[in-house]
């Protein structure tokens, strides 16, 4: 029985639709499970007693970004560039920002384009777009020694911080719950999938570390129930130049409050024997 012309155009068209809907469905999904932002900014340093500056600045493709510049106060140890996890915004990070003032280090910590007060839409090559701008920003600030930038990421931000530092002249790195890569990270939970076919934001951090050249730290936690403990320590035989590897206690997003001592002796370790800080 022969199909006429117009059940064979409505068959072809119905095919069409569907693979379009499994396309959009396929990076909805994708965007979904690795993007989280909050724009609602709940509190400001000045609530922790800190004092800062609400920075404003754009990137090269038009985003306009929010930040807080917040300094030591005194005579800083060198500038931390942080760059913060896939969820929430800026205003959830101050047990670290604490941390690193305690150490004496300026902050500056973005958001990333649709966090918080920042516009736009977030995406791989965002999220790369949005650091270098970040620290474009301190190159022109006096109070900044050029020279003495060190980035800081935690889980995603990791991700984003080593991209950053394969591209600019930051003096070290510092590598926090970090996994390899999106894809591996799919694998952990959808292990039978051929996510390398469908995953775009692949976020490949196993495959920049190994071109670094300046100190790198990679503190992972033992009992991370999000991103497994081997991320942490495959970036860490794959980082190149000086490595230190700092083992942490406690859950992926409350170590640094169960533990924040000893976080903040790993870090201070680094700076001194490995950045000379």
């Amino acid at each position: 029985m022969r199909l006429s012309l117009k059940k064979i155009m409505l068959y072809v068209l119905g095919l069409i639709a569907l693979v379009l809907f499994i396309v959009f469905y396929a990076r909805w999904f994708e965007w979904s499970n690795i993007y989280f932002p909050y724009k609602a900014i709940e509190s400001t340093p000045d609530s922790i007693g800190l004092k800062y500056e609400d920075i404003y600045f754009r990137t090269p493709d038009g985003a306009r970004l929010n930040g807080w510049f917040i300094p030591d106060g005194s005579s800083p140890r060198a500038t931390v560039l942080f760059c913060h996890g896939n969820a929430g915004n800026i205003s959830h990070r101050f047990d670290t920002i604490k941390i690193f003032n305690d150490l004496g280090l300026n902050v500056f910590i973005f958001d990333y384009r649709g966090y918080g007060k920042s516009t736009g839409f977030p995406s791989e090559k965002g999220t790369y777009l949005d650091a270098r701008a970040a620290y474009d920003y301190l190159l022109t600030r006096k109070d900044v020694d050029k020279e003495r930038i060190v980035v800081y990421g935690k889980s995603l931000g990791g991700a984003v911080g080593v991209e950053l530092a394969t591209r600019t002249g930051v003096c070290a790195v510092i590598s926090d719950s970090t996994f390899t890569s999106t894809v591996d990270m799919g694998k952990e939970i959808y292990p039978f999938l051929p996510l390398e076919t469908f995953i775009t934001m692949k976020y490949d951090t196993l495959s920049r570390i190994g071109r670094l050249s300046v100190p790198t730290l990679v503190i992972h936690s033992e009992n991370d129930e999000i991103v497994p403990f081997r991320h942490g320590r495959k970036l860490f035989e794959e980082a190149g130049g000086s490595k230190r590897f700092h083992r942490m206690r406690g859950g992926h997003n409350d170590a640094i409050i169960m533990y924040g001592d000893e976080f903040k002796e790993g870090i201070n370790t680094f700076l001194t024997e490995n950045c000379k800080l």
